[in-house]
């Protein structure tokens, strides 16, 4: 069972797949999406799970260090709602705090990416993150 993994922010999706079963992520791309126009990237959100039968989603889920939801975890949950509305998939969440900056120390440390090529890959590690996480704590998400 393929699960798809994001990382929803205000203008980007990072994206990452599952092996078939269920055991590591892989990254696979950004889409850009545009919050404020209500743009979400949803058809190109629905070519990836076409492509990769996927058979449910776990977004990140951007908690405060508190443990409290904000802004941006009420948006997360948005977006898992028109996930669910537009593909009939399972949904789940994975508590993401500190992945944006786990991604960005790995890019720093292990591969010495400058800053510019960081930008541009930082939100699809995130992802590979949330759904490795994911994966390692629960296993195959079911609907």
């Amino acid at each position: 069972m393929r699960i798809l993994g994001l990382d929803v922010g205000s203008k980007t999706v990072g994206v990452a797949v599952s092996d078939p079963l269920g055991w590591t992520a892989q990254g696979v791309e950004i889409i850009p999406i545009d919050e404020a126009q209500k743009e979400f990237g949803l058809e190109r959100l629905g070519a990836i799970i076409a492509a990769k039968k996927v058979q449910g989603v776990v977004l990140g889920l951007p908690k405060n260090m508190n443990n409290s939801e904000g802004p941006r975890a009420e948006a997360s949950r948005a977006y898992a709602a028109l996930v669910q509305e537009h593909f009939d998939l399972p949904t789940d969440f994975q508590d993401e705090r500190l992945t944006t900056v786990e991604a960005e120390r790995m890019l720093v440390e292990e591969a010495d990416v400058s800053r510019k090529k960081r930008k541009q890959v930082i939100d699809k590690i995130a992802a590979e993150f949330i759904l490795q996480n994911y994966l390692d704590r629960q296993g195959p998400l079911t609907k």
